[in-house]
């Protein structure tokens, strides 16, 4: 039950919203081939590259280390994310629009929102393990075993549950009407959910701005406060290699904490209004789709250790094959 909304009629004999009508891109019509298979190509990438990165670091020694323990649950977090996301955004591109149920809608909000506080959480926990691996070695082993890490992303994910159940609990006490049902976005966000209600949000909108300072404003200052102590560390380092060296296991991570939080704290600070509007959606397409592309590669491409091993593994499967053949010979 979603409120007093399906309890049948309101007390103002008002019907009750069951359907929700997403409109996407609709100046975008005569590109929606286009933005179509743009969009199922990406999909695809983001899904099998993050897939990469988790089998690879799995079936090798990296997955006793830290940092390749949280950059699995960071990948599986994304590939989650896209999911509940990018085909239901395929759906409104190529239809041009596409109608929801009202719980179907506000589920795609709680799942969504749960994976972007999750991600808030795993970045802050990898950016606390590159502090301890500079600025703290001798306690490092100490402190960052497996033990602890599991842990760590278990409260991550946790908290990040109870955090968007209590904004939904607020949200399904609020009274939807049939006369507002159009979403003009291609998924269901905080401020197209509660534009579809009739009853007063200014709770449910003090409740989340008393809650996302944990979930995106703190975690955020305290990654970039982790990275002053790194970046003054490293600048003591004597050794020119050194430096680079550790320049470079904290460069990948930084990029992506900087195009995250950006991207996502300015698409929550721009005005709601129609102008704004078609700005916002390119800015969640960032953060939704680009992010979770980009962070296989620059992980990947740019981590040593990730790339050595997947080449020792395309090594040993070609050997394999290549012995299986001359037994069949």
């Amino acid at each position: 039950m979603i409120g007093s909304g399906f309890l049948g009629e309101s007390s103002q004999n008002e019907t009750t919203l069951s359907e929700v009508l997403i409109l996407g891109f609709q100046g975008l019509n005569s590109y929606r081939f286009v933005l179509f298979t743009a969009i199922i190509i990406l999909f695809t990438l983001i899904q099998s590259g993050n897939a990469l990165i988790i089998l690879v670091t799995w079936s090798n020694e990296l997955r006793h280390s830290p940092m390749y323990f949280f950059l699995c649950n960071l990948s599986f977090s994304e590939m989650l994310s896209t999911t509940i996301i990018i085909p239901n955004m395929l759906q409104v591109i190529l239809r041009n629009g596409v109608t929801m149920s009202l719980s179907g809608c506000l589920t795609q909000f709680y799942l969504f929102a749960n994976f972007v506080m999750i991600e808030s959480y795993l970045l802050t926990a990898m950016s606390y393990d590159r502090y301890l691996a500079i600025c703290r070695p001798l306690h490092y082993s100490s402190i960052m075993h497996l033990r602890f890490c599991c842990y760590l992303s278990l409260v991550c994910w946790v908290s990040s549950s109870i955090v968007t159940s209590i904004v939904l609990s607020f949200i399904l006490n609020l009274h939807f009407c049939a006369k507002r049902n159009v979403i003009d976005h291609f998924f269901c966000d905080m401020d197209p959910v509660l534009s579809l209600s009739c009853s007063d949000t200014s709770i449910v909108h003090l409740v989340a701005y008393i809650i996302s300072p944990l979930s995106l404003i703190f975690p955020f200052v305290f990654i970039i406060v982790t990275y002053v102590c790194i970046i003054l560390s490293i600048l003591k380092i004597q050794s020119v290699t050194g430096k680079k060296k550790a320049f470079s296991t904290c460069s990948s991570h930084l990029f992506v904490v900087i195009s995250y939080y950006i991207t996502l704290i300015t698409v929550y600070l721009v005005p709601t209004s129609d102008y704004y509007s078609q700005i916002n959606k390119i800015l969640s397409l960032l953060y939704t789709v680009m992010t979770p592309l980009l962070n296989p590669f620059i992980y990947s491409l740019s981590n040593r250790e990730i790339r050595a091993t997947l080449s020792l593994n395309i090594k040993r499967n070609y050997r394999i094959s290549a012995l299986g053949i001359s037994i069949q010979k």
